[in-house]
Parts: structure tokens; C-alpha cells; sequence
């Protein structure tokens, strides 16, 4: 289904209902990448990037949310990025819609606790996937960024032989994590999950737990901390 169209996602969400005989996970994968200056990136290229990865997610949610508040229970999964949590030179308008992506799923996380419905963000590191091919690149040029520009592409290829290089580094690996944490008992999935085997994502863990416990103390200093669940991983 197409999750920029309204209309696709919600006769795609009903397809499955009807096919499967119920929805229990909902998987929100969809995306795609950018990469180039980020003030060559014009405002309706920035809004393809979010219309995928972010209002894309609002679609689905709003097309499956009725059924599983309905039964009381369902698994959502957000695929974010290690860049969901920090941003780099050359991925801005990405990392700008991963990390609105995870506010929303966090909110989503709180509200949607009461119905029973479980939640988790998975967030891998780069793979050597098409994706990488497929990034949206901006149309405009200036000579003032003439070294940065020359350096994309080079930086890109490299990157690309390195990932091929680690053979743990898969687009399988994500996949396995992700099943293992759905097949998790109801309220004992951790809310973020790294998924990463190239060393990059140490670092986000730590951040990821760091983040935890502020939030549980905002939360429960406002008297909301019930609305964060019982799980004990990083939130």
C-alpha cells in the first residue's frame, strides 16, 4: 500500500483484516532516505521525506487503531534509526523525521497503554540494502558548498563498502530482532530497541537508558508515570 494516499493505507488495512481474519502487529517500515546540504533541500522535498516517515505512520495508525483498541490488545513496531536519536552532517531532513517519529511514538506509547496495546521502536544502523540507492537528494546547487558537495559521493560509496564488509550487518539481523520482540510476553517489551552490529549503536543505548529515566521522572512528576508501563527497558 502506499502510505502517502489516505485511501490506499485504509483499503490496504482492511485487505488484511479481511485476509487474516484479524490485525495483531502492525508494522510501520515504510521509509525513505535523504541525503545532500540541507539548505539546497527545498520545502516540498523535505515534505516527501515526512509525508513517508511520518505522516505515512499517522495513516496507518489512524486506519488500525480502531481494531485494536476494539479487542484490547496488538503489538505497533516503528522502525526509526540510530540517526532517530542524534543528527549527522548530510541526513538532516532524515534525522529530523526519525526524531518526529519518535516523539510520536512515545506519545502514542502512553496513550494507547490503558487498551492493552503494546509498542517498540526498533532502530537500526545503516545496512547495505537499496535504500542507500534510493535516497532523495536535493535539486538545487551552490558553488559555496563545492568541497562539501564533492565529498557526498565518496563519503556514501565508502560507507557502503564497509557495511558489505561485516557479514553481521544484515537486514535479517533487524528482522530477527524485531520477531523476537514481538514474540515477547504483553508489557515486558522494551520500548527502544537497537538494532546494530557495527559498533555504531553502543552509544545510543546508553543514551536510550539515560533518556529512560528521565522521562519516567517527568512523567511521574506530573503524576503520569502509569501511563509508561511496567517494562524496565529503556524508554
Amino acid at each position: 500500500m502506499d502510505v502517502t494516499s489516505d485511501a490506499s493505507v485504509e483499503a490496504g488495512v482492511a485487505a488484511t483484516v479481511e485476509a487474516l481474519g484479524g490485525l495483531d502487529v502492525v508494522f510501520n517500515n515504510a521509509g525513505i532516505g535523504s541525503y545532500g546540504i540541507q539548505e539546497l533541500f527545498r520545502a516540498d522535498e523535505m515534505h516527501r521525506v515526512f509525508d513517508v516517515n511520518v505522516y505515512g505512520v499517522q495513516r496507518v495508525m489512524r486506519a488500525a487503531l480502531p481494531l485494536l483498541r476494539a479487542q484490547g490488545s496488538g503489538t505497533i513496531v516503528y522502525t526509526s534509526s540510530l540517526i532517530g536519536r542524534v543528527s549527522i552532517p548530510f541526513y538532516a531532513t532524515y534525522c529530523a523525521s526519525k526524531w518526529a517519529l519518535e516523539a510520536i511514538a512515545q506519545s502514542y506509547r502512553a496513550e494507547l497503554a490503558r487498551f492493552g496495546i503494546d509498542s517498540f521502536i526498533v532502530e537500526p544502523g545503516a545496512l547495505p540494502t537499496a535504500f542507500l540507492d534510493g535516497m532523495l537528494r536535493p535539486r538545487d546547487h551552490s558553488d559555496d558548498y563545492a568541497p562539501e558537495t564533492a565529498a557526498l559521493e565518496p563519503s556514501l560509496t565508502r560507507m557502503i563498502e564497509w557495511l558489505r564488509t561485516n557479514a553481521d550487518q544484515r537486514p535479517q539481523m533487524v528482522a530477527s530482532i524485531v520477531a523476537d520482540a514481538i514474540d515477547l510476553p504483553p508489557g515486558k517489551k522494551p520500548f527502544r530497541i537497537v538494532a546494530d552490529r557495527s559498533g555504531m549503536g553502543e552509544n545510543i543505548v546508553r543514551y536510550n537508558e539515560v533518556l529512560g529515566q528521565v522521562t519516567r521522572g517527568i512523567y511521574s512528576a506530573n503524576g503520569m508515570e502509569e501511563m509508561l508501563g511496567s517494562n524496565s527497558g529503556p524508554t
